[in-house]
């Protein structure tokens, strides 16, 4: 018999909580030159008020005394704890999918001197569209069509750019490339990225619109994922024939794999928020497990570097919190968690490797407290052992230290 019907997991993206002890073996991750803090930075750079988050126990998360920028409970409604990162990543998918219970032992491939010649030969080919070489490049999503996004509208060429994480990105202007062509263009590149030496985690469409001086990326961004290499704890859960209900790009990371009900895409966090309550108030949800990613901290924010915009994204999730709280019901466990960091205080545009908090609260618990340090995946194993499934790779379950 599960200890919760339902739990809910929402990964605040990426919200992290102070350098990771391997974070100077990953690139630009925040060592050196100061260690990364994406809570920590932004509340001392600009100041943090998420007196929600921190009721539930946010400010009791041990930390450096330097770095306690959230004021601590005397006695919080909730457990809370930071994990580690097993994996050798920092981007959303290894975040996401070691949350779900796997070891990422060999990184996906990044291109920090833009792709390849024969990748672009081969995508002009199969579109009849030219590429833009000046682009090929990691490059800021919104600088990137500030800088081409003109040529694009004069020419039709497209916009392929990268990151620091294993992703290619097709930015359009959806009046000169239309929709429907876009997607065929990122479905052909996601065909010839699924293998060394171009293993991407992701190939993204990254529709805009507007004029040159004011671009605006739209909400028809689509995901083209790989699936999952071995079964995470969702396919554990799908096969057990429990629900399983995906909000935001959670369809797109996973690949749809172990996603029996797809809630779609979020046009904002607000938006989001929005579906997730929509979600936990469905008749037919009377057991199982929602995952919801928030994206707006990282994409609008993080890698543009701006703390002001971060800590009022912050700001308003933590407004809503009372929100999902009320649509929960007596039963439900709500786990609120991160997939890495992005510093916007850190230099470059990149993820930061950090760890990551765990707030879980229940209107059924009759304690709280502090969860002993774990890694990522144990949120995983504790909605397993929840639900009577399967672990996948990697994890330990906390289920009883939640009272």
């Amino acid at each position: 018999m599960s200890k919760f019907d339902r739990i809910h997991l929402v990964v605040l993206d990426s919200v992290g909580i102070g350098a990771a002890p391997d974070a100077n073996n990953f690139q630009n991750a925040g060592v050196p030159d100061g260690a990364s803090d994406t809570l920590g930075h932004i509340s001392k750079a600009v100041g943090l008020d998420v007196p929600n988050m921190a009721k539930i126990g946010l400010g009791n998360i041990p930390r450096p005394q330097a770095l306690k920028t959230v004021p601590a409970e005397a006695n919080p409604s909730g457990y809370f704890t930071k994990l580690e990162e097993v994996s050798l990543g920092k981007d959303t998918m290894t975040g996401h999918w070691e949350i779900m219970g796997l070891n990422i032992t060999e990184p996906f491939d990044t291109f920090w001197n833009g792709f390849p010649e024969e990748i672009l030969i081969k995508i002009e080919e199969f579109s009849g569209r030219k590429v833009i070489r000046e682009a090929n490049k990691p490059y800021s999503g919104t600088a990137v069509i500030d800088d081409f996004g003109p040529r694009q509208m004069e020419t039709g060429e497209l916009i392929i750019y990268t990151s620091a994480d294993p992703v290619l990105q097709i930015a359009a202007h959806e009046e000169i490339i239309p929709l429907e062509e876009l997607y065929k263009i990122c479905e052909y590149a996601r065909s010839i990225t699924m293998e060394r030496p171009a293993l991407l985690g992701r190939v993204i469409a990254r529709p805009y619109l507007g004029q040159p001086g004011n671009f605006t990326r739209t909400s028809n961004r689509h995901d083209y994922a790989v699936a999952p290499f071995e079964d995470t704890v969702l396919n554990k859960l799908d096969q057990a024939g429990i629900n399983t209900y995906a909000v935001g790009k959670i369809n797109d990371i996973f690949n749809g794999s172990g996603i029996n009900h797809d809630m779609g895409h979020n046009k904002s966090n607000s938006h989001g928020i929005d579906t997730l309550i929509t979600t936990m108030g469905l008749a037919e949800f009377e057991k199982g497990f929602s995952f919801t990613n928030l994206v707006d901290f990282d994409a609008l924010y993080g890698h543009r570097r701006d703390a002001f915009g971060y800590r009022d994204c912050l700001h308003e999730f933590d407004q809503r919190l009372p929100e999902i709280i009320a649509a929960m019901r007596d039963n439900d466990l709500l786990l609120i968690t991160a997939d890495h960091g992005n510093d916007p205080t850190y230099a470059g545009t990149d993820h930061t490797r950090e760890y990551i908090p765990l707030l879980a609260y229940s209107p059924s618990f009759t304690g709280n407290g502090l969860i002993p340090q774990g890694h990522f995946a144990d949120i995983s194993a504790t909605i397993a052992e929840n639900f009577g499934v399967d672990t996948a790779m990697i994890g330990e379950s906390f289920l009883s230290q939640l009272q």
